[in-house]
């Protein structure tokens, strides 16, 4: 799994800026056979985090009628330079962050 980050090129304290991440991830929903007639398990995004710098700005729990390669929109406010860290785990427990 990877993401997409976008985030704006410059920004100083107190500014609002706008953050986009796109998570790729198949989000099966457990409903769907395969080709051989089995169902495929349920594997979703569960969680995704946002912290920035080690400070939880964003918390989303996820179910299975978010769509696959869940893209995600928010705001905040710029404190000062520091890291914008996303983690997130599905249903077979794979922890992945960029």
């Amino acid at each position: 799994m990877a993401a997409r980050i976008q985030l704006p090129k410059d920004a100083r304290a107190g500014d609002v800026i706008e953050i986009r991440v796109i998570v790729q991830h198949a989000m099966e929903t457990g409903y769907r056979y395969d080709d051989a007639g089995k169902l495929v398990p349920r594997n979703t995004i569960r969680e995704l985090i946002c912290r920035y710098d080690g400070e939880e700005i964003l918390r989303v729990e996820m179910s299975s009628g978010v769509s696959a390669n869940p893209y995600l929109q928010f705001y905040t406010v710029a404190k000062a330079s520091g890291v914008i860290e996303f983690s997130w785990v599905d249903d077979a427990g794979v922890r992945e962050s960029a």
